[in-house]
């Protein structure tokens, strides 16, 4: 399992859980804490009212004060109010005094006068000095229909001579609760949701940065270009900073030891052949072989030279990972500028050059490696043309692909040699002098093409060869 899937469950079952505890918690105490609220104004209205009632009681002039009428006054209002989206059509009060047996004098319902309520524990525990209260259904068999009742002591000093009860429903605190319910799990499953969301996304983009590095470090230890990709946040950029540094470290080692020991190898040849050449020279010759031995000498002096510029451009493409810039290069004008550089040899050979690309097409790259390129390309053509051949520049273009095409009429290049020529050091002999070059310069150019996106291809073609140079236009 994807280790972004594995941190996403981790953090799903986790935020889950936690915010169903403490949703499922929050939810069952709505209810009990709207009730602990009603109760407490529940008392403070018995405890008002028992200070209105106590002269009436204390006189035994209750019937004839004009509380029954006010009472029967009071059920009758209709509020409506609108309370935090509930609206409120009626008063749901319930108020009785009963004296000090508990006996009921008065009851704003008018349905227990004269009743025995002594027994109640709001009435009882409050006759005995205490806080009385109770809840009681009006349907024994219908858990919604109870009643909250809270009584408080009517007193003569420190005489209890009455009691006076405050009744309110509970289910006029129904429509409440369930709205603070309905908005308290839209909060909680949207913080939920968005916890969630948040996880994912962080999930996604550990993921994704992991990915990224992995994909980095299989490139690297599979030997092809690639460049370090762009992470965000302290450890992951540590850690890529951290991959990056032992990839240069390790590269940098193996390309030392690879690059000493061919640059040993295909330095012994000329440095032999001039070695040979000066002990010949110490001895008496005549002045034609003398002459011919020194020219052996500055040949392969200027192979030696050759060799190692060559070797320290490749050097260069090849630590690259990617390009220093990305600019529109215009081909036509850049085969211009080598022509124009190879314009003495091209008169001597006497080739026959065209160039046929269309003048404003661009490619987009390093102008400076593209134009190192096209040279060694040219350089070639120019090796592998018999005197008075034909060498052709041409363009194709297929949507943003730029193919450059370099036909030079000469021999076929053997089957078997195809596949070698982008070898490091892999040459064939020049038709004209029999010699090979460094073996360095496609080798040069494909780096060139993979540095740039695109590819280099060599293939036999009728009357001659074509190099194709496969590139991103702008």
């Amino acid at each position: 399992m994807p280790l972004g899937i594995r941190i996403f469950l981790a953090y799903f079952l986790f935020v889950g859980l936690a915010g169903w505890f403490v949703l499922d918690t929050v939810m069952d105490e709505i209810r009990p804490g709207m009730r602990q609220s009603t109760e407490e104004t529940l008392v403070d209205t018995a405890n008002l009212l028992a200070e209105l009632l106590r002269e009436d009681l204390k006189n035994g002039t209750l019937a004839e004060s004009r509380l029954p009428e006010l009472l029967r006054a009071y059920g009758l209002r209709e509020p409506r109010a609108t309370i935090w989206g509930v609206q409120k059509t009626a008063v749901n009060h319930r108020i009785y005094v009963t004296d000090a047996a508990g006996i009921v004098l008065l009851d704003s319902s008018g349905s227990a006068v004269g009743q025995d309520y002594s027994r109640w524990n709001d009435v009882y525990l409050t006759l005995k000095g205490v806080y009385g209260a109770r809840s009681t259904r009006e349907d024994p068999s219908d858990p919604d229909s109870s009643v909250m009742y809270v009584a408080a002591p009517i007193k003569d000093g420190e005489r209890i001579i009455g009691v006076v009860s405050v009744a309110k429903p509970n289910r006029t605190l129904q429509p409440y609760v369930e709205r603070s319910q309905r908005r308290l799990a839209w909060l909680g499953g949207g913080l939920i949701g968005l916890g969630l969301l948040v996880g994912g996304l962080l999930s996604w983009w550990l993921s994704g940065s992991l990915r990224r590095l992995t994909r980095y470090a299989q490139a690297v230890s599979e030997g092809q270009r690639a460049v370090l990709p762009t992470v965000s946040g302290g450890e992951l950029g540590q850690l890529a900073d951290a991959v990056e540094r032992m990839r240069t470290q390790l590269e940098g080692k193996a390309y030392v030891e690879r690059y000493v020991h061919t640059l040993t190898h295909e330095l012994k040849s000329p440095l032999a052949a001039i070695r040979g050449a000066a002990e010949l020279l110490e001895g008496e010759m005549p002045a034609e072989q003398r002459q011919r031995f020194v020219a052996n000498i500055a040949g392969e002096s200027e192979r030696l030279q050759q060799l190692i510029e060559r070797l320290l451009n490749l050097a260069q493409v090849e630590q690259r990972q990617g390009l220093e810039e990305r600019v529109a290069v215009p081909l036509r004008e850049l085969a211009d500028d080598l022509l124009q550089a190879q314009a003495a040899r091209i008169q001597a050979g006497g080739f026959q050059v065209e160039n046929a690309i269309p003048a404003g097409l661009a490619v987009r790259g390093e102008r400076f490696l593209l134009r190192q390129a096209l040279a060694n390309l040219l350089d070639n053509a120019l090796d592998f043309t018999p005197a008075g051949g034909r060498i052709r520049f041409s363009v194709d273009r297929q949507g943003e692909w730029v193919t450059l095409r370099l036909f030079n009429q000469g021999a076929a290049i053997p089957d078997y040699a195809l596949p070698r020529l982008t070898e490091r050091f892999y040459s064939l002999p020049r038709p004209a002098s029999g010699r090979k070059s460094t073996g360095l310069g496609l080798n040069f150019v494909q780096e060139v093409a993979e540095l740039h996106g695109g590819e280099l291809r060599v293939a036999n073609v009728e009357e001659g060869i074509e190099v194709v140079l496969a590139l991103v236009g702008p």
